[in-house]
């Protein structure tokens, strides 16, 4: 059975969909605990991601077990918010990323938001640890595409910029992204989040005009008062009545993501951040 001190990294699911789409990702899976305490309704799968070990979580809840997580990452699926400054499409990806030292996910009551037809934001999720923002700045600038002959080293945890190199000649020019094109992109900003879902076009690019906001989602919120997560979001809707057919493809594009940014970070780094046990106490 495993350790539960062993694992470092918690990856928070709130769907059976998402929590599928994290297990596909996983190089190595474990065996989960054998007790679970009466009270603790969360259902748990445990694995490895490269070199990290990492506990997969349907619920909010997994550091009442695993009190040696040191970062978090939520992610799922959530409601995009096309504008003409953010080509946003179904199947692409949101990270949250806001600039001047606050965190990228902010709380509203979508109530009084409706009724006034302006955000009433309530808090503002903490930043991401260091490690993990370093990590999405890496990964910002490593969106190349290398010749079919240039290969990564299968055993390497270094990134592709230090063992490919940047040299021009092993990457491939592609141009921007057009009207046919239908492969995920990966857009970094603002991501909203209340307790019931944004399904209002008219109301959504209103308040994204607001705000710069890029997604519409539920569960972040609730994580506002206990543990700083990178939030990452498979859009899988537009944040309005149609297209709900695009989860599956959503939280997999999503996991995918997660995955990618987990094998920037050398184990080191995750072990230098302070205990959920210690943040959760301290809070």
């Amino acid at each position: 059975m495993a350790n539960p001190q062993d694992y470092t990294v918690g990856w928070i699911c709130a769907l059976n969909s998402e929590s599928v789409a994290a297990q596909a990702f996983l190089d190595e899976e474990h065996e989960g605990p054998r007790e679970v305490a009466q009270n603790d309704n969360n259902n748990f799968a445990l694995g490895r991601i490269g070199n990290h070990k990492h506990c997969d979580c349907c619920l909010a809840r997994w550091g009442v077990r695993f009190l040696n997580i040191r970062i978090g990452l939520l992610v799922g699926i959530g409601g995009g918010t096309p504008s003409p400054n953010h080509d946003i499409r179904l199947g692409d990806i949101v990270v949250s990323s806001r600039g001047g030292g606050r965190g990228g996910v902010f709380q509203y009551d979508f109530g009084k938001t409706i009724q006034n037809q302006s955000f009433q934001e309530t808090q503002v999720l903490d930043q991401p640890p260091t490690v993990l923002r370093a990590a999405v700045n890496a990964l910002k600038g490593s969106d190349k595409l290398y010749r079919a002959d240039i290969t990564h080293p299968p055993n390497s945890s270094e990134g592709c910029s230090v063992v490919c190199g940047d040299d021009l000649s092993h990457i491939l020019a592609r141009t921007e992204r057009d009207e046919e094109d239908d492969n995920p992109a990966i857009h970094y900003g603002l991501i909203a989040s209340a307790n019931q879902l944004m399904m209002d076009a008219l109301v959504r690019d209103r308040l994204a005009a607001e705000k710069g906001v890029l997604c519409f989602e539920m569960e972040a919120a609730g994580l506002i008062n206990h543990f700083p997560c990178l939030v990452i979001r498979g859009i899988c809707d537009y944040s309005d009545s149609h297209n709900k057919d695009w989860q599956g493809f959503a939280a997999m594009v999503a996991a995918a993501y997660a995955k990618d940014l987990l094998r920037q970070i050398p184990p080191n780094k995750v072990e230098a951040e302070r205990r959920i046990g210690e943040v959760l106490s301290s809070s």
